[in-house]
């Protein structure tokens, strides 16, 4: 079935909009933990932009997964090392769109931690995609 096809189903479903909420809330603690973890890294402890916007993912991608897995999708499919794999594999890849947006906006005079805010946000519907149809699917 298409991408376009599963999208336009999932979209008339209930549930899935209760379970985009939840991913929202779950997001938005994992957002503020991103940011707090960013701001004392750059800015308390002069660590460079790139080095501090991993550092905070690494805290909230492991926040985000321990809620997703328990609150927002439940445990899904395969064991617990399977299922984490993926959620890595698509939160990396979430982070590498961050990582972009964030030197593309650094590099055109945005402050650093609205700069990060950006990333962040622009990142979070690739994040949910890759989530709800194959980390947790």
């Amino acid at each position: 079935m298409p991408l376009v096809y599963r999208i336009g189903a999932a979209a008339r479903e209930p549930d899935n909009w209760v379970q985009l909420l939840k991913f929202g809330l779950v997001g938005g603690s994992g957002y503020l933990v991103n940011l707090g973890v960013f701001a004392l890294l750059s800015g308390n402890f002069g660590v460079q932009h790139t080095i501090a916007a991993i550092g905070a993912f690494c805290v909230a991608v492991s926040s985000n997964y321990f809620w997703n897995r328990h609150w927002t999708f439940g445990p899904g499919e395969g064991p617990l090392h399977f299922q984490a794999a993926r959620f890595l594999i698509v939160s990396v890849g979430a982070l590498l769109l961050n990582l972009a947006m964030l030197e593309v906006l650094v590099a055109s005079g945005v402050a650093e931690l609205p700069a990060q805010a950006i990333a962040v946000a622009f990142a979070m519907p690739f994040n949910f995609l890759g989530n709800r149809l194959w980390t947790f699917r």
